[in-house]
């Protein structure tokens, strides 16, 4: 371990939590150097959807590798960018009736945050943006200011504006009706709220604690959005690309944003990609105004690629999801029913729940104690109340009930744990 304190910086995170040096990795395992494998329920924070080094497109990779494919072309053409548009076209788009442009915007999903807040405030001729309580969006200056997490806003070092905070669904626990505060700061010329440019949402808040939003309550936000002219973007980056069953989380609910970001997932094997997709009559982009090195990773169009092919070609794929899904929810709910109500409760869609442990501390004791026995979960919510569940949705029912009964006694034993003083 010396070298990584010695050389690595302090900002590290997730090495505190599995101080352990990995090595290799397949399927839903890792391993350490000493070969103790370690279930994997963190995924790379929702990056691994297909699991670890998933053969069939490891295999496409080492094929278009080895016959000297190009790697580093920009925004140029490439016949493995032709394939991937034409298969997320064919795929994805046409399938569910959306007619979206598609930007390469960079390698991560604060790039594609980022070009999002960029277009609709071109697009509009307005600067703020909304967003909602304990959500969160990157790490960079525009996407922290529409990020609800006060630690890491605090790490910008400058303020952060152009943008409103807006309570999510439930955050009022159905005191006051859904968007009576918004609708009222809109209307009232007193508010000192400016016409806003755009809304952007995740369905299901990943790390905000596993919040989800109603149906009821996204096609709301979608109705107010369209009454004041705002753009809606939804930030599918964690929760996208099947994580809540679907391939977009908000297709249960029924709406179409005028603007989605995607990542993590989207290149199907853990390579950095990132795309902003937006309705057709937004593309009032001039030529390299939003640009980046690193926008054509063909590697991740080689990946992203077979993974649609091979997972949403039809809907088996989503429907496994969805039943593994509430396999999840039954064996946390009989946990929490354990705990008792006091205690525990279970959050969550698909293949992302999330654990609510009440007691402080308790939920990163969880986190601890899951990995003495062999399994990697990351805790989340604006005080890491939140265990949180993350699978590779390829796991099988077996992988999910062997980390699900760990699960359940490392929250025993994290209850056991004295509260801190």
């Amino acid at each position: 371990m010396e070298i990584f304190e010695r050389l690595e910086s302090e900002v590290r995170s997730y090495s505190r939590s599995w101080p352990v040096v990995f090595n290799e990795a397949r399927g839903s395992y890792v391993y350490d150097e000493s070969g103790r494998p370690y279930l994997d329920f963190f995924a790379g924070a929702g990056s691994l959807n297909y699991g670890h080094n998933n053969p069939e497109l490891k295999s496409k990779l080492i094929d278009y590798l080895m016959s000297d494919g190009i790697v580093h072309s920009l925004d140029a053409y490439s016949t493995t960018k032709r394939d991937f548009l034409s298969t997320f076209g064919e795929t994805i788009l046409e399938p569910r009736g959306l007619d979206y442009k598609v930007q390469f915007p960079g390698p991560a999903g604060n790039n594609a945050v980022e070009a999002a807040l960029k277009l609709a405030r071109k697009y509009t001729g307005r600067e703020t943006v909304i967003s909602f309580t304990n959500g969160f969006h990157g790490m960079t200056l525009g996407a922290l200011a529409v990020t609800g997490n006060s630690m890491k806003r605090g790490g910008a070092g400058v303020p952060l504006s152009h943008s409103a905070t807006m309570p999510f669904d439930r955050y009022m626990d159905g005191q006051t009706p859904d968007f009576l505060w918004f609708r009222s700061m809109l209307e009232d010329s007193g508010s000192g709220l400016d016409a806003p440019a755009a809304v952007i949402v995740e369905t299901v808040q990943g790390e905000g604690g596993i919040n989800v939003a109603s149906a009821e309550w996204l096609r709301g936000l979608q109705e107010v959005c369209h009454e004041y002219d705002m753009l809606l973007i939804v930030d599918d980056i964690q929760m996208g690309c099947g994580r809540t069953g679907p391939f977009f989380s908000f297709e249960h609910a029924g709406i179409q944003p005028d603007i989605v970001t995607l990542s993590k997932s989207i290149s199907g094997y853990g390579l950095p990609l990132a795309l902003t997709l937006f309705k057709r009559e937004l593309d009032v982009w001039e030529p390299g105004e939003h640009n980046g090195t690193f926008r054509g990773p063909n590697p991740a169009f080689v990946t992203g690629t077979a993974a649609m092919r091979k997972y949403w070609s039809d809907d088996s794929f989503q429907q496994a999801t969805e039943a593994k899904g509430q396999l999840i929810d039954r064996r946390l709910r009989a946990v929490a029913e354990e705990l008792g109500p006091e205690e525990a409760h279970v959050r969550g869609r698909g293949m992302a729940r999330g654990l609510v442990l009440e007691r402080p501390g308790a939920a990163n004791v969880l986190s601890r104690e899951a990995f003495e026995r062999g399994l990697l979960v990351e805790t989340s919510g604006p005080e890491d109340e939140v265990a949180k569940l993350l699978p590779a949705l390829t796991s099988t029912e077996q992988e999910l009930e062997e980390g699900l009964a760990i699960i359940a006694d490392a929250a025993r034993a994290a209850m056991k744990t004295p509260q801190p003083a």
